[in-house]
Order: structure tokens, then C-alpha cells, then sequence
């Protein structure tokens, strides 16, 4: 194991390297909210010019799930939110996963109960269980703190002699924090201000399992303190935990270099009360993950904002405004843009809610800025899945001509598939509407003067059709309409010139010959 050698002497962010991490457990999916959460630690390490680090903190060994530390890399890397250090990516503090760490804090653990701040404990978890089931029955809540722990079985009510005939023997035991009695513990939260608990609300904490692995409280803290972390940016459900790490922080003599803590926001429900769940997501149509996921035990498939065909910049740009704004009216933001806007004091206290017409939104906005060439690149492998046999120049076309009708890839098959497969069948209300016993004689003189022309482009096109129809005193609109159901089926579509030029004149003409032979004259 390396130890890290960043040393951590000053609380001033002016006097040493800014350095967060984002730090998941590798227990399911990655949550939109734990997304944003590695965002913000992002671009606060990036506008301070610090290090976004990586940690695992898989130290809940029954709930970890295999695949899930590659989901959470993968995430990160399709996001553009590439780490400095982490597991795979180096650095001077590895190992960052923290089961490759249990026996750093195991020397911790003990290290406080030398001290007086914690102590062992010997219950067992049936007996645990027991007083809860009691205390339920009881109408109340049973907690192991200040007030029940004399009463149970741990080495402040046991003899020493007893402690250590227990320990010698092997019995398991669990190392927790001794809660101090009726102290305030007041911090400054950067997004929050000033917060304050008293400790006769908390309960002992367990640091260290009776399974050789620590706690989220124990490692989390002694691996921000050996990583020298400066600031801890998390989400509101931590909030609760401050108090207990910062007696933490008191406990190992670290206050001097105690991060500073921002507690961000919840991610709200687009409807009602409570945080976005993956059950809101499946009720109303829209993902919770940045990429899909297969649960190794079910095998159910939970969406996925990439496969849904989202742009990573769209994706982190809505991420960003779920709870931050740049003090501006724009919306429109780049990775690079986020960066240099961003600051802790423009984060909101409150939740922020979450709408995913607007997530939708933010999608359409950047297809709209990509060059019809990206656009196309994007759009050919879905052709080729359908069996489409095409140039890469028509599809660049067909892209400049609908992107301003699309939100995602995906649609540019449902709002341009005539330019690639000619209509089989034709909209009969179009046809109701528009179809006229004189329809068949005029596409039919229209398709003989299409096969004369020898310029075929939109505008010579345009003014050929004008001049013919002028010379025949025909009705434009009429005409015009029919022809467009000829070459796409129905009344959808872009200037319809541009659908001819785009078609090609042999595969114009041959629509309309093939729609005259399939729509019944009135």
C-alpha cells in the first residue's frame, strides 16, 4: 500500500491543493442524483484547479454488487468527468478501493478505543434484534447511546478482565464511537451555513464490524484525512452523519485539517413529495441512471439516459441546473462553461425538482448546435440495423433537412424514413382530402416534365414545377399536396423540393408512377 503525500496543514483553500472525491458504493445502478453529486465535486476541483479523485467505498461487503464499480467508471467516463486518481487511474493514495484499506483502519479503530472514544461491544445481533422487536412492542425506539449502553454488553459495562477473556477467546465484537453527553457540535456548511446538533439525539455508531471491515463513518474519515481531502461535497442524506465525523475529526486530533462540508440538495420527483426514485421513473417514462442496467440477480433492464439517446452535454448540462444556476437567464452550457461559472454559494439549499419534458428539452438544444456530418455518423449504424442501403452524403442531407424536427437520433428514422424506403401505403385521410378525379392526369403530366429536367436541384426544380403550372393555370396547393403523398406517404415532411432534389430524379418519378397504380381514383 502507498500512502498519499500530499500533506494537509491549513484549512485555507489558498494555502493547499483543493482535492474532492467522489466517493459511491458499488452497490447497484449510479442514481441521476449520485451523477450530479460527481459533477459538482468535478467542477469544483477543475475551477480550483485541484484533484477530482475516485474512491470505492465497498466496505458493505453483503451488499456489493460485482458489476457495479464498472458501471460507475464507464458512467464517469461517458460524462467526460475523467478522474485524476481512483482505481484504474492511478495515483499517489492507492489503493482506492477501501476493502484493499481494512487493514489501515482497523489500527484507527483501535486507536480510538485507546483514547476513550470508543469502546468494544459484544452484542450480538439476535440480541439487538431482541430489544428492538421489545421496544417496538413498546410503542418506542430502541437506540445503543448514551443512555442504554451501561446496560449492555460491551467493554464499558464488562470488567476488563472480562473484555479481554472475550477477546482472547475470539468472541466477534463490533468497535463503536462513544457519543459524548449533551455537547453541541456546530459547523459551518458551505452551502447550509452554520448547523448545529446535540449529541443526546445520537446514538453510538458502530466504526468497526465484527466481519474485520469498517463502517462508512470510520473509513470515510480516515481516508479523506491520509488522501487529504479539503472539501466534502455530498448529498442532503449525509447530512445527518456530520456530526458524528466531526467528533471524528476532534477524536484523532485533525481538526486542523478537517475538510469543509457542503451538503447538496435533493433531486425531486417532477410530481408530489420525495426525491426521485427509480419507481418514478418507470411510472412516468423517463430514466434515473446515466446508462442502463441489467440486475445481475432479476435481470431486469432499468433504462439508461445513454441509451435513450442523450447527449452526455445534455445530460450534465440539466444535471448541473438541478440545483446550481449561473446567475444568468442562460441555460445552454458546456462542460468547459460549467467549469468556469461554478461555485458552492450559487448551490440552493432547498430540493430542486426534476422535469423530464425539460431534460428533453436540453437534448433537442444540442442536436440542433451538431453539424449535420456528426449527425449522420450517428444516424447511419441505426439504417444499417433496419437494413438500409444508403450513401453517407444522403443521410448528411436528410439530417440538415429534419434535425429541426427531432429531439433525439431515434427520431430522425420516424420523421425522415420516406427518404430512405418508399411509401407502401399512403394516409387515407391525405388522401380523402386532397385526392381529386383531375389528381392522376396532373402527377402524371408533372412526372413526364420531372424526367425532362437535366439540373436536378431544389431551386431549378421549383421554378420549372412554378412555370408549369402557371403555363397550365393548375391550382399549387392541390397539386402540391398530392405529389408530397406520392413521395412520403402523407402531409408530413420539409419543403418538398428539397425531398425531390434529396430523392434523386429517378426515384421521384418512379413514386409518383408507383402512387397513381396504388390510390383508386375518387
Amino acid at each position: 500500500m502507498v500512502l498519499c503525500i500530499f500533506a494537509a496543514n491549513s484549512k485555507t483553500m489558498t494555502q493547499k491543493r483543493v482535492r474532492v472525491r467522489f466517493a459511491p458504493s458499488p452497490t447497484g445502478p449510479l442514481h441521476m442524483g449520485g451523477m450530479r453529486t460527481a459533477l459538482f465535486n468535478y467542477l469544483f476541483a477543475r475551477k480550483n484547479g485541484g484533484d477530482f479523485i475516485l474512491r470505492i467505498e465497498d466496505t458493505d461487503q453483503t451488499r456489493y454488487v460485482h458489476q457495479a464499480e464498472d458501471y460507475i467508471v464507464e458512467s464517469l467516463k461517458w460524462c467526460g468527468l475523467i478522474p485524476d486518481e481512483g482505481p484504474g487511474f492511478g495515483g499517489p493514495c492507492a489503493p482506492y478501493r477501501q476493502s484493499e484499506r481494512k487493514e489501515i483502519y482497523a489500527d484507527y479503530a483501535r486507536q480510538l478505543v485507546k483514547s476513550g472514544w470508543a469502546y468494544y461491544s459484544f452484542d450480538t445481533p439476535e440480541e439487538l434484534d431482541r430489544l428492538r422487536s421489545e421496544a417496538e412492542s413498546a410503542g418506542a425506539l430502541f437506540s445503543y447511546d448514551q443512555h442504554t449502553r451501561m446496560k449492555l454488553c460491551n467493554s464499558l459495562s464488562l470488567s476488563r478482565e472480562e473484555v479481554n477473556r472475550r477477546i482472547g477467546a475470539g468472541e466477534p465484537y463490533a468497535i463503536r464511537f462513544k457519543m459524548p453527553e449533551n455537547v453541541d457540535v456546530t459547523n459551518e456548511d458551505l452551502i447550509r451555513g452554520s448547523v448545529t446538533f446535540n449529541t443526546r439525539e445520537l446514538d453510538d455508531k458502530v466504526l468497526f464490524k465484527s466481519d474485520g471491515m469498517p463502517t462508512y463513518h470510520l473509513a470515510n474519515v480516515v481516508d479523506d484525512h491520509l488522501m487529504a481531502i479539503t472539501h466534502v461535497i455530498r448529498g442532503e442524506e449525509w447530512l445527518p452523519s456530520l456530526p458524528l465525523h466531526v467528533l471524528l475529526y476532534r477524536a484523532f486530533g485533525w481538526e486542523d485539517t478537517m475538510p469543509e462540508f457542503s451538503h447538496l440538495p435533493l433531486i425531486l420527483k417532477p410530481h408530489g413529495k420525495g426525491k426521485l426514485s427509480k419507481r418514478d421513473g418507470d411510472q412516468m417514462g423517463f430514466p434515473v441512471f446515466p446508462l442502463a442496467w441489467k440486475d445481475p440477480e432479476t435481470g431486469e433492464i432499468s433504462r439508461g439516459y445513454r441509451e435513450d439517446g442523450y447527449f452526455p452535454e445534455a445530460f450534465i448540462n440539466l444535471l448541473a441546473l438541478l440545483g446550481w444556476n449561473p446567475g444568468t437567464e442562460q441555460e445552454i452550457l458546456s462542460l468547459e462553461e460549467l467549469t468556469a461559472q461554478f461555485s458552492l454559494d450559487r448551490v440552493v439549499k432547498s430540493g430542486s425538482r426534476f422535469d423530464p419534458e425539460k431534460a428533453r428539452w436540453f437534448n433537442r438544444q444540442y442536436l440542433q448546435q451538431k453539424p449535420a456530418q456528426e449527425l449522420a455518423r450517428l444516424l447511419v449504424p441505426l439504417l444499417y440495423e433496419k437494413n438500409i442501403d444508403t450513401t453517407l452524403a444522403r443521410v448528411v442531407d436528410v439530417c440538415e433537412e429534419i434535425k429541426v424536427r427531432c429531439d433525439f437520433i431515434s427520431d430522425f428514422w420516424e420523421q425522415g424514413h420516406y427518404f430512405f424506403t418508399a411509401p407502401s401505403t399512403y394516409d387515407e385521410k391525405a388522401v380523402a382530402k386532397r385526392w381529386k378525379p383531375e389528381t392522376p392526369e396532373e402527377l402524371t403530366a408533372i412526372a413526364c416534365l420531372f424526367e425532362s429536367v437535366e439540373t436536378w436541384e431544389a431551386p431549378v426544380v421549383k421554378v420549372l414545377f412554378s412555370d408549369f403550372m402557371n403555363e397550365k393555370g393548375w391550382n399549387f396547393g392541390n397539386v402540391m399536396n398530392t405529389l408530397r403523398i406520392c413521395l412520403v406517404g402523407g402531409n408530413q415532411g420539409p419543403d418538398l423540393f428539397r425531398i425531390c432534389e434529396i430523392l434523386g430524379k429517378q426515384e421521384t418519378v418512379a413514386r409518383i408512377k408507383s402512387a397513381l397504380l396504388k390510390i383508386p381514383n375518387p
